[in-house]
């Protein structure tokens, strides 16, 4: 292990005090080098959109001559925000978005001035059978999923509207749909007019222990089998293709490709192979070097009888060539090369020849057999060795292929970047959230590398603009976040003020009130601001107050628009999106809950309540519920089914991979009959975590173990230290059970709710193991829970210097119940009861007992009834409000089923199926709870403990 500065000092601290005691022998150390840091202060991010209604889930950007911005939503949709911050929807196409597809890439065509053509990325729906393809069956079973995505061109109509009428089908990339993952998709021209595409391998990476995914059973799947995609000389995928576009929709080869036209197996646009998912691209014009990120396999450890860890690349592409993947990594040397595999034996072969040359033998493959030596990465990170220190020792692992800055001295920008950094190309990573400038050595090396000022989250995509400005598209965090900035170089002076806009509300029936917020808004500088609204979008200044309210009589799409105006007259602008006349659908997944615990391999049930007060009774045909694999900060789409009950078989994939911090992620959706979608997301944690992952922490670093499940532990801990994971659900957890390493002291691990002093579920005590590399299993029994997803804290006391590591945790369950809750009504407080098996059901108890908690067992079709947890009794409905409701049967029937309604306000309704009459509490506790509304008022509603 080698310690940061703080622990090595604290490591000989106290060996320098010990006295009698163990000896401590110093380890080395070397300091990290850190990137050089731009001065923040010489930058300002102007936010041109923000959130889904401005940019969807985004893909890929371009600037147009104008300074508008074109980009890309993975649904199809197409928007251009201009210069001034103002967006809309230039067109959308209809596409296939099973796992990664949908659409991708867009460029803007050299000739845009005069033809206005755009490039689009994108697989379009075909006759593709719904839900996932099968992992084994025969080659009639797998054709069903063959399919294509499209590189076509469109024309851009003066109005920023997409001409869909326009399209030219330049070229098609076949695919197989139905598994994740690899798509590509970025597009640029070089200076000769000349087209690059990226496309990625078309493989699942999952069932491969996340070495090289080269599976050749006859009876499997293609989509297991990359030899078939990068490595094959004669198919498109995990290429760098280089077309020369034609102005009739047709395209040439440039002279200079990997293989001549002609030549036998081969396509003739590739560029370059070898590539795994170089998702994102740039062309440097001046040079024709195209720089590149490609995303790499993910395992945690080196395996002598498989290969590599996993590792990530920045590719440098001078020239035609080869780039390893699926037989190496990195610099494709022995170290990082792959050995074959015999996927039916489980049994290890020799290592592929990568610098000779390596064969590939996959009856799959229709190209040619030997391939050239492979050339190395630019710049590797992740791995075992030669991360560049100023890319951090650890982290996400997602390189985003940035552009190459280029000084203009002569163009009249007062925003364009500055010429120290000429020639600098830009490296963006995703999951780490940064972007850092990294010089070009003469010889074409990587020199010094920058820390840029970057404010934003997790970049999808960047840009110079004809401004010399840097625009990056931010995929976000998942909080309606997602935004697109332009970056500008301001050298120190007065930057422009930050808007910051917010509403009470995005949607609803018209008359519409709407409560505007600037909370958040700011100048660099401290100064004051004013405020300038325009509520309607049509460019008039309707308020000028901080915190303004508007009420909006006609129907349809509202763009408002805050501006902030500093001292100096510099200004700052937000917007938003607001639907009058129609409000989007409430969606809530009642299972599975935020945080509940499962293993992969599980089949996890699923129940949506969906409410639209427009759409009325829910069509629950057009409700999808997704799974995703989260993976560090991103996930991939896996399976997805419809309706509002039923369940999704959670593949085994994920697992394969001891390294990897991977969770599951439930996402049920409803588009209204308006086009307005609501989500409701769970994040569902694995009942075996490895420890390096957790999300916080307090004195403890990750520590490199060989022995360690994934290579890794959470380590250099001491007495008080303690990390955190979340959201977790623990009510059905009985035992945690922790794999530690001992050479020290040992000491307690506190397993607790909350926060560090929260409720304790468990203590395990820790003993010696005799060594950092020998591990054991610590447990301790869990109990008191809460009944809602928290934060889980693991707490680490014992005496002085460092105590053990965690390698991993599991925790083992209990039977899954039904969601126990208990219905406190919002006029009184008071809880609803069932006090026995005759009486009637009355809001009487200020507090939750026995007799105030019920079972909601889902029926199906998004139907509920409540078992009386005293008396194991059904809640009823006897009839249209005659009678009261009765806790008086023992099996659940039609009177004992009702719709369970999500209102505005957060609370829910019960609405009897057999008559459509809601529940109610009629006073403080006097009347029976009885089903005799016809519309939902304030003694119908409910607080739904526990659920």
């Amino acid at each position: 292990m080698t310690p940061s500065p703080r622990r090595l000092r604290r490591l000989l601290t106290a060996a320098a005090l010990a006295a009698g005691g163990t000896v401590v022998a110093a380890v080395a150390y070397a300091p990290a080098a850190a990137a050089i840091p731009l001065p923040a202060s010489d930058y300002q991010h102007v936010q041109l959109a923000l959130g889904s209604a401005e940019l969807g889930e985004p893909m890929s950007l371009a600037v147009m001559p104008d300074r508008s911005v074109i980009h890309t939503a993975r649904d199809g949709t197409v928007r251009v925000t201009d210069a001034a911050g103002n967006t809309k929807v230039a067109g959308k196409l209809s596409v296939y978005t099973h796992d990664e597809e949908g659409l991708q890439g867009v460029a803007v065509d050299p000739g845009f001035a005069t033809n206005r053509w755009v490039w689009l990325y994108y697989s379009p729906t075909l006759s593709t059978p719904a839900g996932d393809a099968p992992a084994t069956g025969t080659a009639a079973d797998f054709n069903a999923w063959k399919g294509h995505l499209n590189l076509s061109r469109f024309t851009l109509k003066a109005d920023n509207t997409l001409d869909l009428t326009s399209e030219k089908v330049v070229m098609t990339v076949d695919n197989d749909r139905g598994l994740c993952c690899h798509v590509g998709g970025d597009i640029d021209f070089d200076a000769q007019g000349n087209l690059y595409l990226t496309t990625g391998d078309d493989t699942n990476p999952f069932e491969s222990a996340s070495y090289a995914p080269i599976d050749e059973r006859t009876n499997r799947n293609p989509q297991y089998d990359a030899q078939r995609s990068s490595a094959n000389t004669n198919d498109l995928r995990g290429k760098l293709l280089r077309i020369h576009p034609n102005t009739d929709g047709t395209y040439s080869i440039p002279s200079g490709n990997m293989f001549a036209p002609g030549t036998a197996k081969t396509r003739p646009e590739i560029y370059a192979m070898g590539f795994r998912n170089p998702f994102r691209m740039s062309v440097d014009k001046p040079t024709g070097v195209v720089y590149l990120g490609d995303y790499g396999p993910d395992a945690g450890t080196t395996d002598p009888n498989r290969g590599p860890n996993g590792q990530v690349e920045f590719d440098r592409v001078t020239g035609p060539g080869f780039f390893g993947w699926p037989y190496c990594t990195g610099t494709n040397t022995t170290s990082e090369t792959y050995n074959e595999w015999d996927f039916a034996a489980n049994v290890t072969g020799p290592k592929y020849n990568c610098a000779g040359g390596p064969t590939n033998n996959s009856f799959r493959n229709t190209g040619l057999t030997t391939l050239p030596g492979a050339k190395a990465s630019w710049i590797r990170y992740g791995g075992d060795a030669g991360t560049p220190p100023e890319f951090g020792a650890s982290g996400s692992e997602s390189p985003m292929g940035g552009p190459v800055y280029r000084y203009n001295a002569s163009l009249n920008s007062a925003v364009k970047f500055p010429q120290t950094l000429d020639g600098n190309f830009f490296a963006g990573e995703y999951g780490r959230k940064w972007i850092k400038p990294v010089k070009i050595n003469a010889d074409g090396s990587p020199g010094e590398i920058s820390t840029f000022p970057w404010a934003g989250t997790q970049v999808m995509d960047m840009a110079f603009g004809p401004d010399g400005a840097l625009y990056v598209l931010d995929y976000g965090t998942g909080s309606n976040n997602q935004a697109l900035y332009r970056v500008e170089y301001i050298g120190g002076g007065n930057r422009a003020p930050i808007a910051k806009l917010t509403v009470d509300k995005t949607s609803g029936p018209n008359p519409l009130t709407v409560n505007f917020s600037s909370a958040g808004s700011s100048d660099p500088e401290g100064g004051a601001l004013t405020y300038a609204w325009d509520f309607d979008g049509d460019g008039t200044t309707d308020s000028t107050a901080a915190n303004p309210s508007f009420t909006y009589t006609t129907n349809g799409t509202k763009t408002p628009k805050l501006t902030v105006k500093d001292p100096q007259g510099l200004t700052g602008s937000a917007s938003t999106v607001i639907t009058v006349g129609n409000t989007a659908p409430t969606v809530k997944l009642n299972l599975p809950a935020n945080g509940q615990l499962f293993s992969f391999g599980d089949t996890v049930p699923f129940n949506v309540t969906v409410t639209d007060p427009e759409d009325g009774t829910i069509d629950c045909s057009k409700v999808t519920v997704t799974y995703f694999l989260g993976h560090d900060q991103h996930s991939h789409q896996i399976t997805s089914k419809t309706g509002c009950t039923g369940s999704i078989a959670i593949p085994v994939d994920g697992e394969h991979d001891a390294a990897a911090n991977i969770y599951g992620i439930f996402d049920a959706s409803y588009t209204d009959n308006g086009g307005l979608t609501g989500h409701g997301i769970a994040t569902l944690q694995p009942r075996h975590r490895q420890g390096e992952h957790f999300g916080a922490q307090s004195g403890v670093q990750t520590a490199d173990h060989a022995s360690a499940e994934g290579g890794k532990t959470a380590g250099y801990i001491e007495n008080g230290d303690w990390i955190s994971y979340s959201p977790y659900l623990l009510n059905n957890a009985t035992q945690f059970t922790a794999r530690v390493a001992s050479a020290g002291s040992g000491g307690t691990i506190e397993v607790r709710a909350g926060s560090p002093t929260g409720t304790l579920l468990g203590t395990a005590t820790v003993t010696s193991t005799g060594s950092w590399e020998t591990f054991a299993n610590v447990s301790t029994a869990i109990s008191g829970a809460p009944s809602t997803a928290t934060t889980l804290y693991l707490v680490f006391k014992g005496g002085s210097g460092y105590l053990f590591d965690v390698d991993a945790f599991t925790f083992t369950t209990g039977t899954p119940t039904t969601p126990v809750v208990s219905l406190k009504s919002l006029t009184n407080n008071n809880y609803v009861s069932a006090p026995n098996a005759t009486t009637a059901l009355i809001a009487n108890s200020a507090t939750i007992g026995t007799a105030q908690q019920f079972d909601l067992v889902d029926l199906g079709g998004g139907k509920v009834a409540l078992r009386a947890k005293s008396n194991g009794q059904f809640v009823c409905a006897e009839n249209a409000g005659a009678n009261p409701l009765l806790a008086n049967r023992a099996t659940a029937g039609s009177w004992e089923t009702f719709n369970l309604i999500r209102n505005a306000d957060g609370s829910e309704s019960l609405q009897a199926t057999v008559n459509g009459k809601y529940v109610t509490a009629e006073n403080n506790g006097a009347a029976s709870l009885i089903a005799n509304r016809d519309a939902i008022g304030p003694w119908e509603k409910f607080d739904l403990i526990g659920y």
